[in-house]
């Protein structure tokens, strides 16, 4: 898993400008056994390994995606205090609704380091109408590696957010 000294976001493999394969993370220093992830890549030339390397107090938190149909997608967003944070599309800006409209997400993980700060305890995936559907606990990158997860996932429709809710 790719690693920072003081702490690590997220990363991906990047094919001609898109991202190929979201890849599991952790800070240098950890402890962690490899975790088995849900994605067979065979590299080209070409091909680059892009790591968000953040400071240790960061409270960047980072969702990586897998869909059923091969969609591996990272939304990202830095809580600023208490309140609702919706994560956007690393590259283009655009909402979970908006970029995996139609798409069913099969494995996800969040990495975060507010622990307690989060009232979700990690990512809600909320439909058009703010109810729940889904969702992914949150690991600190500090303290294990981040780890595929396949329960809580949710098929995506046009208006539908990643929230993380913050209380300080």
């Amino acid at each position: 898993a790719p690693s920072c000294s003081t702490g690590v976001a997220g990363a991906y493999i990047e094919r001609r400008g898109a991202i190929l394969c979201a890849l599991p993370v952790l800070s240098q220093g950890v402890q962690s056994s490899p975790c088995m992830m849900p994605m067979n890549v065979v590299l080209q030339a070409g091909d680059v390994l892009r790591v968000k390397p953040i400071t240790a107090s960061s409270r960047v938190a980072t969702l990586s995606v897998i869909t059923g149909q091969g969609t591996h997608a990272i939304f990202e967003v830095t809580p600023s205090g208490a309140g609702n944070n919706d994560v956007v599309h690393i590259l283009s800006g655009q909402s979970v609704g908006q970029s995996l409209t139609g798409q069913t997400i099969v494995h996800h993980w969040l990495t975060s380091i507010d622990g307690s700060k989060l009232v979700t305890g990690g990512v809600l995936y909320l439909n058009d109408r703010g109810l729940p559907i889904g969702g992914t606990s949150a690991t600190n990158p500090q303290v294990l590696q981040t780890k595929a997860n396949s329960m809580g996932g949710a098929s995506i429709n046009l208006n539908f957010v990643g929230r993380i809710t913050t209380n300080l």
